[in-house]
């Protein structure tokens, strides 16, 4: 559906108004990510959400993202379309949870590995965050005198553990988006298209990633598919990604990778974000997020530890 110009041309007019950046996760609808000043993966955005002068950050991912923002920017004011945009995997891990289980645990001083994918509360209970792009960097830079915890993604504390060779324990959670991809469901297009090459996200099960040519996040997709052999290219990952990979690969046959239930994968959250709401969000300068002072200091230490460290 074609996107009124009159509503794009007000937001960029809010933009310049209230001095303003909008971010945009590689998950989101095609019209904001044509629309953002910076389109990315979580560490991406974490590094512009830094580093950006602007007075008002309007992020267009889910809640954690933008509250990563503000615990990087204090000062700032930072605005999400949609409040209620989560994350299921947020939800697989409360803070109140992972502090129950650190004093029931107290005798083993774990380190604690957060994905970014989690609440402010948690980024404050642990040492270090680490995103899909960089986890195996910062999994082994961990101390090796203290047994690691990573939370909240099995999946994608498996896939380290794989990768650096590094034992951890590992919290149950996962992102309900990227399980619903099976083995089955990749064959059945492998059949299609037999020479396809099959590119997943570290957050699909066991089972998908031993099925894929390779595994990374969403940034690394891009350069791995623009250089790759095939031009058939099996894309397992949440949709929004196929749009940003059309515009950077134009010459390849994307095919996004389909799940048991159907053809493409959308995470409801992600899609929760609209043009609409951006520019209701930038116009009232609301929903704003906000962190409590007794949260703030801790995940702005564990954030700016996963910075330093992935240089």
């Amino acid at each position: 559906m074609p996107v009124a110009l009159d509503l794009v041309e007000d937001i960029l007019r809010l933009k310049k108004e209230k001095n303003a950046i909008i971010l945009a996760h590689n998950y989101q609808v095609g019209p904001i990510q044509d629309l953002a000043d910076y389109v990315g993966d979580s560490l991406g955005l974490a590094y512009q959400a830094r580093e950006t002068d602007a007075e008002v950050i309007a992020f267009c991912g889910v809640h954690f993202m933008a509250e990563t923002a503000k615990i990087l920017n204090p000062q700032k004011t930072v605005v999400l379309p949609d409040r209620d945009a989560g994350c299921s995997l947020e939800q697989a891990c409360p803070a109140e949870d992972l502090q129950a289980y650190l004093d029931e645990h107290a005798d083993k001083n774990y380190y604690v590995i957060a994905y970014i994918n989690c609440s402010a509360g948690v980024k404050a209970l642990c040492d270090v965050i680490c995103t899909s792009g960089n986890a195996p960097t910062i999994v082994e830079k961990a101390p090796t005198d203290r047994p690691i915890l990573f939370v909240p993604d099995a999946n994608l504390g498996q896939w380290v553990m794989e990768q650096t060779g590094r034992k951890m324990d590992l919290w149950q959670g996962s992102c309900y988006v990227h399980v619903e991809f099976t083995r089955d469901s990749i064959d059945k297009i492998k059949q299609e298209y037999p020479d396809a090459l099959v590119v997943a996200h570290p957050e699909c099960t066991q089972a998908v990633r031993l099925l894929a040519d390779e595994v990374c996040s969403t940034e690394k997709m891009i350069s791995y598919c623009q250089n790759a052999a095939s031009d058939n290219i099996i894309v397992v990952t949440e949709s929004g990604m196929l749009h940003r990979l059309q515009k950077e690969c134009p010459d390849k046959n994307l095919i996004p990778g389909p799940t048991d239930n159907c053809a493409c994968a959308d995470c409801r959250y992600m899609k929760m974000n609209t043009l609409e709401k951006l520019h209701a969000c930038l116009e009232n300068l609301a929903p704003q997020v906000t962190i409590p002072d007794s949260v703030q200091d801790r995940a702005e230490a564990s954030l700016l530890k996963m910075l330093e460290q992935s240089r």
